[in-house]
């Protein structure tokens, strides 16, 4: 009842009672749909669908390609995207450590001075500043006083006896 297609595919139904053209007439018009359901299509018909197969092809393969170039262009923005995202999280972090360490520096000098301006005497106070700086100059590691606190703190220095640097109110 049924034959093997050329294409190699599915087994193709086919019409073992051959019906004339008079006959095909005669019959109702449900009758012959079903009866010319199993036949080849005409020439005609089988080009059309030849045609229509190719032009369905073709459209896919325009569907896939355009569907490729969205898809790269859609990888191309995210890498973008996470590129500046990145970007904006390490300038965040950045300006954190910035201003974590700022905040450090600010309070280690605070405590610093208060240190230093605790001390019971100022030679105590001159040799802890000395010893200890509030504040970290990188820039100039040299000397920090001019030739006038220099001067000062050499006299402070050498009085061994405390006796410009008393604080003990008598």
């Amino acid at each position: 009842m049924k034959e093997k297609a050329e294409d190699g595919g599915k087994p193709k139904p086919k019409n073992w009672n051959p019906k004339s053209v008079g006959q095909l007439k005669k019959m109702a018009p449900q009758q012959r749909a079903r009866y010319l359901a199993y036949e080849d299509p005409s020439k005609e018909s089988a080009e059309a669908m030849a045609a229509s197969l190719k032009r369905i092809h073709e459209q896919k393969s325009l569907q896939k390609r355009d569907v490729i170039h969205v898809a790269q262009e859609e990888i191309d923005d995210s890498e973008n995207h996470s590129k500046l995202i990145g970007q904006l999280k390490a300038a965040e972090a950045r300006n954190r450590i910035r201003v974590m360490r700022l905040r450090y520096q600010g309070m280690r000098a605070h405590e610093i001075k208060h240190l230093i301006a605790c001390q019971p005497t100022s030679l105590k106070a001159l040799r802890l500043e000395a010893l200890v700086p509030p504040t970290i100059d990188n820039s100039n590691p040299g000397d920090a006083l001019d030739k006038l606190q220099r001067a000062r703190v050499e006299t402070i220095l050498e009085d061994e006896n405390g006796l410009t640097t008393n604080r003990k109110l008598d």
